[in-house]
């Protein structure tokens, strides 16, 4: 077993050092070929990483002389030789963070956002596709984030395909972790596409916990909170994926509703109300993450007439389940057994809710149904 292993570890090696002269050998044709030649010389250094094992990619560190000549054909006014050097960079980028920091070293970033003005459809997915790629390695970040994609990136969020604009949301996330920034990643005008992604999209899904992540961040300003509130559906949207959202998502928009309410709680409490959020966050406060159990206990504080002693009476009513639970199972399953019982009680609490709304529903007549 151990022979067979060192076996495949030397033909592993033996294929890499002839993929590495390959490549030297198309390193020359890009430095010195004419645009024919460099263009094809792309092409090869693409087909050779490709047909490359994940591990001989991940391993291999891409030289000046192989980055800086594909950057330069990123300003060629011809398309294909753009369109090439792109297909090439994100190919050496690939699960390498080595390259994609040697390819930001090597000035790829002004070129980038130049082709995300572009109107050619194709080149501007692969800048958006290569801005995310690059974005994802940390010290990276801080030069994007000050380079002026983000502009341009949520502009894609309105007018791009919908690869384009998961790549976006994407690419703006992982650019809005970077605390280095002068400035905000992200302004209000994000919160419109946002939110109109975010209620077309499955609750539930990877994006939309990035959309969220981002709403979360504008909701902090004033400028953010004015954004959503007067967007389209913008609070509703919301509270829909607090009710349907996955664990991530539920704690994003939690943490944003609480920040409408702890900036401006009379300015903000009746929109969320009227919304419908109480049964999402009442759920959320026993099936939530931690951190967006605490939140929505705090919400929910918020939302109520008289904070101070509405918190006082949910205390109580977790010390008698608390109390209730340790003489049913004992101290040892006290906690746990708790836990059941308050989300019982939401539950059940939420089912009488549903119940006196359908029957007032249904008790109306036409004439008494309030306008939308």
């Amino acid at each position: 077993m151990e022979k067979r292993r060192e076996g495949s570890e030397e033909e592993e090696e033996i294929w890499r050092q002839k993929k590495q002269t390959l490549i030297e050998g198309v390193a020359e044709r890009l430095l010195n070929g004419d645009l024919d030649s460099k263009i094809q010389a792309a092409i090869d250094i693409r087909n050779i990483l490709r047909n490359s094992s994940v591990k001989t990619r991940s391993n291999y560190t891409a030289s000046a002389a192989v980055i800086q000549p594909l950057v330069s054909l990123l300003l060629s006014p011809n398309q294909r030789a753009a369109e090439v050097s792109l297909l090439a960079l994100l190919t050496i980028a690939a699960r390498n963070d080595r390259n994609k920091v040697g390819i930001v070293t090597s000035g790829a970033v002004p070129p980038l956002v130049e082709l995300l003005k572009f109107q050619n459809g194709r080149l501007r997915e692969l800048a958006i596709a290569a801005i995310l790629t690059l974005s994802a390695a940390a010290p990276n970040k801080m030069t994007i984030a000050a380079s002026g994609a983000a502009p341009l990136l949520v502009q894609i969020l309105s007018s791009g395909t919908v690869q384009g604009k998961v790549d976006a949301v994407t690419a703006l996330h992982y650019l809005s972790s970077c605390t280095e920034a002068p400035a905000p990643v992200i302004d209000a005008r994000a919160v419109s596409p946002l939110i109109k992604l975010l209620k077309d999209c499955k609750k539930y899904s990877k994006f939309a916990e990035k959309a969220t992540a981002l709403l979360e961040i504008l909701s902090k300003s004033e400028e953010g909170q004015t954004a959503i509130s007067n967007s389209d559906n913008g609070i509703l949207t919301i509270v829909e994926t607090i009710e349907d959202g996955s664990l991530v998502s539920t704690e994003h928009a939690v943490g944003a509703l609480l920040s409408f309410c702890q900036s401006s709680r009379n300015k903000y409490r009746e929109l969320i109300l009227k919304e419908g959020a109480i049964p999402g966050l009442l759920r959320l406060t026993v099936e939530g993450t931690p951190e967006a159990q605490e939140r929505a206990r705090m919400l929910l504080d918020l939302l109520r007439d008289s904070p101070s002693e509405k918190r006082l009476a949910s205390s109580v009513l977790e010390r008698i389940a608390y109390d209730i639970a340790a003489r049913v199972d004992g101290s040892d399953k006290a906690a746990e057994t708790a836990k059941r019982l308050l989300q019982d009680m939401v539950h059940r609490s939420m089912e009488l809710s549903l119940g006196q709304i359908q029957r007032r529903a249904t008790s109306c007549t036409p004439s008494q149904i309030p306008p939308t």
